[in-house]
């Protein structure tokens, strides 16, 4: 997978009145954690240019399972004040967030150390 978990949806509000679909931990030592880019509590607004507004949990779930090898992500960056609770930049322009950077070459490198360690289990 991408190495995160999300929050949120039309049928599973995170925050009140609010359907977004919100990153809600970065798995250690997964492709987003090993990018740094992603951060627990943005905001996802798109995947690979599709919107995720107004979508139930599970539709969200099923795109990035989908998404491919070659994932970009629009997010909106949260704001961390010293009190309170997390906030969002409001106006919602953030980078693209190419996440193939390090997809493709992890999933590279982990088919060539599986085919490595079944080639070296035939010879024994």
């Amino acid at each position: 997978g991408l190495g995160f978990n999300i929050v949120g949806g039309t049928d599973q509000q995170y925050i009140s009145n609010d359907s977004s679909i919100y990153v809600s931990r970065i798995k250690k030592d997964g492709a987003a954690y090993l990018d740094g880019r992603l951060q627990e509590g943005d905001k996802i607004l798109s995947v690979n240019g599709r919107d995720l507004k107004d979508l139930r949990h599970k539709d969200a779930v099923e795109l990035f399972r989908n998404a491919g090898y070659d994932v970009s992500l629009k997010i909106q960056r949260r704001l961390q004040p010293q009190n309170g609770p997390v906030g969002h930049q409001g106006d919602g322009e953030s980078g693209g967030l190419p996440l193939a950077a390090i997809l493709v070459p992890g999933l590279a490198l982990a088919a060539a150390a599986v085919w490595i360690l079944l080639r070296y289990r035939q010879r024994m």
